[in-house]
């Protein structure tokens, strides 16, 4: 799984994807701060099934606090998209394509409107900030238009020619998209369009597919960022209004940044996401930290119960991707050979049965595969068995 974090140049990407992985990056209040893509490792914040059972869990990756797992999921911070990127405009076509292999999008955007379309700083509610979610949405759209127009007479042509299905046709020649046969045929027959003869496909025809396709490949979340500037909560709740298809997250980069910092030097004891924090060591903090602290817990906590930054990713995998967290484990015995407790943890996408996670194991797991035990209920269960989140399931195999 991958997480692309896009937006326009400035309105705080770079800030946001520096909080949530605490990842080098580039941060400045210019345009462009970011050219080639910033990757690195965020994570999801899950309740311990370990705790289910009475038990400390020792995570091989990612990490532990205070009752929460933190599972580790890839993330990429793209350089900042202009209008016209699909284009080529600031380099726009580069950008798009860092984003291919993205599984879903965080559109980071400045909910404050102190950035204008070309990420100049402007006075707060001077610019618009729902234009960007249109904008965004106009590129992509365009960006998948042109990846399918592409020699799009003579591939038709071909399809038609040799009889072939242009779903299983499109899903091979998208699939670098993630696009598959099923979405294509879905999309077609939500559009009506004609099976039989798409070489006649007119360019709305073309556009809506684009489309249809985009949002199935590239669902996207909105992460409200600089809400604590005046004026940043009314444009987010006018957004909210305006775009009822999407999920629209107050933020906070900056706030996140800030006490995974004081909280990576044992200053104060911070659990991701939580709306609240104590400070360990006030001898630690001087006069400004103590009042940027303040601010933080008064102005963003209190009022958004969190800065934004871990619910936006929790609500991107479980929300938009529908994923869930899956735990190999033993009916009588939660340790491995080491004695870690539930020391993995899988992300899975929907409907993943117990024979799906068998193979995500081992590919033997798979094709030895004899049953699977619930280990909470201590319930048998076949290889079509649908798996739930927080799931800790134990797989029998032969040899």
């Amino acid at each position: 799984m991958l997480i692309g974090i896009v937006g326009k140049p400035n309105v705080g990407k770079s800030t946001f994807f520096k909080a949530a992985t605490l990842a080098d990056a580039e941060i400045a209040n210019y345009p462009f701060a970011t050219i080639k893509p910033n990757e690195g490792v965020g994570y999801v914040k899950i309740k311990s099934a370990a705790k289910d059972f009475g038990k400390e869990p020792n995570p091989r990756e990612g990490y532990y606090m205070h009752g929460w797992r933190f599972v580790p999921v890839k993330m990429i911070d793209v350089a900042g998209l202009v209008p016209g990127a699909h284009e080529g405009k600031g380099m726009g076509n580069q950008f798009l394509d860092d984003l291919r292999q993205a599984d879903v999008l965080i559109h980071v955007i400045d909910i404050s409107g102190s950035t204008n379309e070309k990420g100049e700083q402007v006075q707060p509610g001077e610019y618009d900030p729902a234009e960007d979610v249109k904008f965004l949405e106009v590129e992509l759209d365009m960006w998948y238009l042109g990846i399918l127009m592409k020699g799009w007479q003579k591939f038709s042509r071909t399809v038609v020619q040799e009889r072939k299905e242009i779903h299983l046709a499109l899903g091979t020649q998208l699939s670098g998209l993630h696009v598959d046969e099923v979405m294509v045929d879905n999309a077609i027959k939500e559009l009506s369009l004609n099976k039989e003869k798409p070489q006649y496909w007119t360019e709305d025809e073309m556009k809506g597919l684009a489309t249809a396709l985009r949002q199935k490949t590239k669902p996207m979340i909105i992460a409200c960022n600089k809400i604590d500037v005046p004026g940043a909560d009314a444009n987010l709740k006018r957004l909210q209004q305006e775009f009822p298809n999407y999920i629209f997250v107050a933020c906070s980069s900056e706030s996140e940044l800030a006490l995974k910092e004081a909280a990576k030097h044992d200053v104060i004891d911070y659990v991701p996401g939580d709306n609240n924090f104590s400070i360990l060591d006030q001898s630690k903090l001087n006069e400004k930290q103590t009042h940027a602290l303040t601010f933080i817990k008064e102005t963003i906590l209190t009022q958004y119960q969190s800065t934004g930054v871990q619910d936006v990713i929790d609500k991107a995998v479980f929300e938009l991707l529908e994923y869930m967290a899956i735990f190999p484990g033993g009916v009588t015995k939660l340790e491995d050979s080491e004695g870690r407790c539930l020391p993995d943890c899988f992300m899975m996408p929907p409907n993943t049965t117990a024979l799906d996670f068998a193979y995500k194991l081992h590919s033997d797991f798979g094709k030895n595969f004899i049953r699977a035990i619930d280990v909470r209920t201590k319930r048998t269960v076949g290889k079509e068995h649908l798996l739930q989140h927080r799931d800790v399931v134990e797989i029998v195999a032969g040899r």
